[in-house]
């Protein structure tokens, strides 16, 4: 039998949590205490959320009230509807997860899909559609050849294919990956500011791993403490170490293949960071990690925000301009490259930007640098 190639652009499910946060109230509420994959969680698993008993001091103590919903209910959001139940964070997390993990009922087999789309996406498993774009995986084709059937994916610019189960059992590792984050926390959830200083030694040897192990319980309760006036009236210094702190966590979780959270936890660093001493290396580590995925025009506005804000000519200007020469915007990289040579940035950095520039400029580039020399 011969391969069968099924397009699945039409059953992709990107941005379903972002477009969905529009219709609810309490969404940016829920993401800071849940955490925002967990909230995610909840709805796939159509837990609904009626209310919230935060403990400031202790986030993870916070007593969550929710009942599980019908299959009809998934997805929206706070209400009623079953028996209603009461459980801590981490229990709450936990509990999602087992529901995650349970089998999902087996679509049918890929020789029946034919053009239906509702037979392929039990075919490939709901929950695995919803899971995959929180985790950056691009749905690109079903392949099936009689046998298996094998979906391809896009997931930061590198095509991988899996068989079907082993796609879900791939996500449902990032499921349990994401809980033991959440919930193996030795020491509870205090901010130690001396964890940073172990953090940047670890970054300087690449143990991004480590860096997590370090830091990856900050974002909840840090995301809840900037809401509160205490949060609001810390010293200027430690709030510069927090954000110090976190964009280390940010860049790892980038490193190690977690771009959404990478970002989330970027952004919370510019909150804490402000225009203080740290958010010119923050703003320099978003831009790094749009260009590490290749969105180029997302990584403009943070790298002149950093240059703005002191970044070094020498992290940020060959930085700026190399992302300007992808947007073909030559003449503006141009200018920055002029900058650069100015500031003393090294020759052997900015040779190969320079070089590019001039071949796409060409002679009235050639010309005009002869009429200011």
């Amino acid at each position: 039998m011969s391969e069968r190639r099924i397009p699945l652009e039409r059953i992709r499910t990107d941005g379903w949590f972002e477009r969905l946060g529009e219709s609810i109230g309490s969404f940016h509420t829920l993401c800071d205490v849940l955490g925002q994959r967990f909230f995610a969680f909840a709805l796939i698993a159509g837990a609904r959320v009626s209310s919230l008993m935060i403990d400031r001091f202790n986030p993870d103590q916070s007593l969550v009230e929710f009942a599980f919903g019908g299959p009809d209910d998934a997805g929206s959001g706070i209400g009623g509807g079953g028996e209603s139940q009461r459980l801590t964070v981490l229990e709450f997390r936990q509990r999602l997860v087992a529901v995650l993990m349970s089998d999902e009922p087996k679509g049918p087999p890929a020789s029946d899909i034919g053009e239906d789309l509702e037979a392929l996406q039990k075919h490939i498993g709901p929950r695995a559609l919803l899971l995959a774009p929180l985790y950056g995986y691009g749905l690109k084709d079903l392949l099936f050849d009689g046998k298996k059937s094998t979906i391809v994916v896009d997931r930061g610019g590198q095509i991988l294919d899996f068989d079907v189960p082993s796609f879900r059992a791939r996500l449902l590792d990032h499921v349990q990956e994401d809980l033991e984050r959440g919930v193996q926390r030795d020491g509870g959830t205090a901010i130690d500011l001396n964890n940073v200083d172990e953090a940047e030694t670890a970054a300087k040897d690449d143990d991004w791993e480590k860096v997590v192990q370090l830091l990856g319980s900050w974002p909840m309760p840090l995301a809840i403490y900037w809401r509160t006036p205490e949060g609001q009236m810390l010293p200027e210094q430690s709030k510069q170490r927090i954000a110090e702190g976190l964009g280390l966590l940010g860049t790892a979780c980038a490193k190690l293949g977690d771009q959404g959270q990478g970002e989330e936890v970027l952004r919370l660093a510019v909150q804490y960071a402000q225009d203080g001493s740290s958010a010119a290396a923050i703003f320099t580590r978003l831009g790094s990690m749009f260009m590490d995925s290749e969105r180029w025009g997302e990584a403009i506005g943070p790298l002149r925000r950093a240059r703005a804000l002191g970044g070094t000519a020498s992290e940020v200007l060959p930085s700026l301009a190399t992302v300007l020469i992808r947007r073909e915007r030559h003449l503006a990289a141009y200018a920055l490259v002029r900058e650069a040579e100015s500031a003393k940035v090294p020759v052997q950095t900015l040779k190969p930007l320079r070089e590019t520039i001039e071949k796409k400029l060409g002679k009235p580039l050639e010309r005009w640098e002869k009429l200011v020399g």
